[in-house]
């Protein structure tokens, strides 16, 4: 699927209710875990992680934290240290971050104030990483958001849990409207209006496949990232995009970019 369409997801519209967006967000988390989604690229984390010398991940865009406990407690096994994730957002999901905090034992804290990628303070240091949200931005934010990482001499990896065939909204299409429905009871923290909203009114479900196949059409391809760092001119910064994993549902898109050591 060699195009990108920027069209729009509903949970980027400010009018959205932000009920139904937490309720798709804490669904995303939900199967990010349980896929382990993001396994293939945790060599390039650690790659990342051991180039700059450090234990600490800052996560641009996180969003309910989707997968991220995950990702922390599986780098920190490989590393044999514990790795500490601070979670940032523009509109910082704070339930969902003290749950997270709450159940990793302090390993993963947060950030209350709003953070823009574009544009981050001096004093947050740590790798930066965005998980599942880059497509999110049109090529001129996302440029901005790679070159503010350049500038300050940051380490940053970009993750797209997806390899942008078609047959993955087939699959979106036809399977997910039932795995929805059996996710949904066990889904952390307990909220009715997630019963509500997805098996009375099922707005969650409606919003989630909306999202998802958006989604699919906006995910830069590796050669669109690699396009988008050739425009960035930062001397001694290295950039690096391309796919891992070989499984469905386990295909990772990647960009990771370091200052030199």
């Amino acid at each position: 699927m060699n195009i990108r369409l920027q069209l729009f997801e509903l949970e980027d519209q400010k009018w959205f209710p932000h009920v139904i967006r937490q309720g798709m967000l804490d669904f995303l988390r939900f199967m990010i875990s349980k896929l382990g989604a993001y396994k293939p690229a945790l060599p390039l984390l650690q790659e990342l992680l051991e180039r700059t010398g450090r234990h600490h991940i800052t996560d641009l865009c996180s969003g309910a934290g989707g997968g991220i406990e995950g990702i922390q407690q599986a780098l920190s096994q490989r590393m044999g240290t514990t790795i500490y994730v601070t979670l940032t957002d523009l509109y910082p999901n704070l339930e969902a971050y003290r749950y997270l905090q709450q159940s990793s034992g302090g390993a993963l804290d947060f950030i209350p104030q709003p953070i823009d990628a574009t544009a981050v303070p001096e004093s947050i240091t740590g790798v930066r990483t965005i998980f599942s949200s880059f497509h999110h931005f049109p090529p001129s934010v996302a440029q901005a958001i790679l070159q503010d990482a350049a500038n300050k001499k940051s380490a940053i990896g970009i993750f797209e849990g997806a390899s942008k065939k078609w047959y993955e909204l087939l699959l979106l299409w036809l399977f997910f409207p039932a795995i929805i429905f059996v996710a949904t009871p066990f889904i952390r923290p307990f909220k009715v209006s997630r019963i509500f909203f997805t098996y009375f009114f099922p707005l969650i479900p409606l919003g989630i496949i909306w999202d998802g196949t958006v989604s699919l059409l906006r995910i830069y391809t590796p050669q669109m990232l690699q396009h988008m760092t050739n425009k960035i001119d930062t001397p001694g910064y290295t950039w690096r995009t391309g796919k891992v994993g070989s499984r469905t549902g386990k295909h990772v898109i990647y960009l990771i970019g370091y200052p030199a050591e």
